[in-house]
């Protein structure tokens, strides 16, 4: 399942897929059934990257426990919409940024680890020669974790000290316990 769609087969639990729906993010989140295939829900969260932007990033630093970012040297952005609110976040708190990319998108040296998806495999990748940081992963959604956790991996592997990860959506349901604190706006 890619990072930003949700399964809602038959097996689901119903009652665990009510949407919490008193966030006003979800009246500009759309729902797109059975897309990438059948017995998907994708939420599109490119609404609320079209014309809400500065209440996206002001909603997750709000999500953050106070003084977390005190302990958080850089932010490790996963690619491709995690760079977007990484870079927004940055920007703001005057933090620097690592990027975990697909395959050949960042010159060498670097660290790469392949991870199983709903429908095949991918690889991430990141420099392996950076000096070692307190790093907080920032993505769009959590779904299975498959791609936030190569990205834990991925950084711890490389000495980094991973203090959490912030993302707009959680779609709790998808997967079990992440190594580290996961902060969030929403949650389905």
């Amino acid at each position: 399942m890619s990072t930003n769609a949700a399964a809602t087969s038959a097996t689901n639990n119903e009652t665990s897929r009510v949407l919490n729906t008193d966030h006003p993010f979800w009246q500009i989140i759309r729902t797109v059934p059975d897309f990438p295939k059948a017995g998907i829900d994708f939420y599109d969260i490119t609404p609320l990257l079209r014309s809400h932007i500065d209440a996206v990033i002001d909603a997750l630093l709000a999500a953050l426990p106070e003084g977390l970012m005190d302990e958080v040297d850089c932010l490790g952005a996963v690619e491709a919409r995690g760079f977007v609110f990484a870079s927004m976040l940055a920007g703001r708190l005057g933090k620097g940024m690592i990027l975990l990319r697909k395959p050949g998108k960042l010159p060498p040296p670097v660290a790469n680890k392949a991870y199983a998806l709903e429908y095949g495999k991918d690889t991430l990748e990141m420099q392996n020669n950076l000096p070692p940081e307190r790093v907080l992963l920032v993505d769009d959604i959590l779904a299975t974790g498959g791609t936030l956790t190569t990205a834990y991996e991925l950084c711890q592997s490389a000495d980094h000290t991973v203090v959490g990860a912030l993302v707009l959506l959680d779609l709790v349901d998808l997967h079990g316990e992440f190594p580290v604190p996961v902060y969030t706006v929403l949650k389905a």
